[in-house]
């Protein structure tokens, strides 16, 4: 990835129309070209120059996975010698979802790709990744540590594993195996579509070209944060566009609307003595705003959820799945249904199906909400906000308490007593506490908001 600078906006526009319709090909490698939305480049940072020069330089010693390393290090062997060619990965500030695909393309720049391993652990969202060579692994952790994935979220945190394999038995959305094409899905649940990868089309390492003809912010390549961007320049190093199994070609995004794919989630294995329209509505909309809910007249344990877009409904697929609900352990897949149909006028229907399109209770209506920020695994500590001066630690314990919790734990914000953290004792607990407390009138005009924590007590 890098910049260029022209002579003059005459000569920029006259490169990329000549090469917009016949790609370039740099030591076999296609190369992409778009405009960036910076006006002149600034180089006198030599430090962070000498960092991002090391990490382009990565990027173009292994173009196609190839394990040579041209230009490097003469002492490079003896500083890999002893190194794992696992990687530990982090995903933090977790907005869009990452599937083991996006991971598979992100990485499979810098060298080939043996195994994968996704994983949610003290409540982060996690995967272990398995190079051919100590050496791509050395140089994928330079480039990209401290990166976001997407624009302003999804940030990688890399460091080496102590294990030097991974053990792959299943290939489905979680785990792969990429020279074992023979291994079973095991637990039943589909892999993730070919097409899927490319529903997310929002910036950041991944992105279009076009990506800022779709209304999105241009992509990002290496962050200031990070020290390896060009100082003066915190936008874009260019898209890192890569083809692989996941995408064919360039993500394209058709349109400034919501992102394509499908926004509709098929959720099974309910407890049907206890799950209504409304226990969906607040329980997913913590991924996302719910439009429509219908719970299956004939098969109360399944029921179709429509999130705003295909990235919420992705991201509450990711982080929901598999979790205990009423005893029971919930399953959720992307739904061939399109839409959610009302019932027909007359038709009986039981208030099973309900259309949530216009509540107040969306979390996401407000573009830029702190609430983008703020979205976790599910986890045994809630966040509470909202809470009125005259509420005390007893009163919201029993309140947790009557909702059949156990509390372990409870502390107000130091600096702002309209927020506090309540510890339950499982997850499952908090995400039924979740369910039924969420709005709860508190008195005072004040109704409790309560989300997922990413901080213990």
């Amino acid at each position: 990835m890098a910049f260029l600078e022209m002579a003059s906006e005459e000569a920029a526009v006259t490169m990329v129309n000549y090469y917009t319709p016949v790609t370039p090909h740099l030591r076999s490698q296609p190369v992409f070209i778009q405009y960036s939305n910076h006006r002149e480049l600034k180089t006198d940072n030599l430090p962070n120059q000498a960092r991002a020069q090391a990490a382009l330089q990565a990027v173009s010693a292994v173009p196609s996975g190839s394990l040579a390393l041209p230009g490097a290090p003469t002492n490079e062997g003896t500083i890999l010698s002893g190194q794992s060619p696992v990687l530990r990965i982090i995903i933090e500030n977790l907005f869009y979802p990452v599937t083991l695909e996006v991971l598979h393309q992100i990485f499979s720049k810098f060298g080939t790709v043996l195994k994968i391993i996704t994983f949610t652990k003290n409540n982060q969202f996690q995967a272990l990744l398995q190079y051919a060579d100590p050496v791509n692994a050395h140089y994928a952790k330079m480039a990209l540590d401290g990166q976001n994935i997407y624009n302003a979220c999804c940030t990688l945190r890399i460091d080496f594993s102590k294990l030097t394999s991974l053990n792959v038995k299943y290939n489905n959305d979680k785990s792969r195996d990429f020279t074992r094409l023979d291994l079973p899905t095991g637990d039943g649940q589909p892999s993730l579509e070919p097409p899927m990868a490319a529903a997310f089309g929002a910036p950041g390492i991944i992105s279009s070209p076009y990506a800022g003809a779709a209304g999105f912010a241009p992509a990002i390549g290496f962050h200031q944060a990070t020290g390896l961007s060009v100082p003066a320049v915190p936008g874009a190093l260019g898209p890192l566009t890569i083809t692989s199994s996941a995408v064919t070609g360039r993500m394209a995004i058709p349109g400034a609307g919501a992102l394509p794919g499908n926004s509709v989630l098929l959720v099974t294995n309910l407890n049907p003595d206890l799950i209504t329209p409304h226990g969906l509505f607040i329980l997913f909309g913590v991924y996302g705003d719910v439009h429509r809910v219908k719970i299956m007249f004939n098969k109360k344990e399944n029921a179709l959820v429509q999130m705003a877009d295909a990235s919420q409904a992705q991201l509450a697929m990711n982080h929901l799945s598999g979790q205990r609900l009423y005893g029971k352990v919930l399953r959720a897949t992307l739904s061939k249904h399109q839409a959610v149909q009302l019932p027909r006028e007359g038709q009986e229907d039981q208030g099973l199906t309900k259309d949530f399109s216009n509540s107040p209770l969306h979390r996401f209506k407000k573009p830029g909400s702190k609430n983008f920020q703020n979205i976790f695994p599910p986890s045994a500590t809630l966040h509470l906000s909202n809470i009125p001066p005259s509420v005390t630690v007893d009163d919201l314990k029993n309140l947790f308490t009557e909702a059949g919790c156990s509390v372990k734990a409870f502390k107000f914000f130091q600096k702002d007593r309209k927020m506090a953290l309540i510890q339950l004792g499982s997850v499952e607990e908090a995400i039924q506490a979740l369910i039924e407390l969420h709005n709860h009138d508190l008195g005072e005009n004040h109704h409790l908001r309560v989300s997922f924590s990413k901080s213990t007590i």
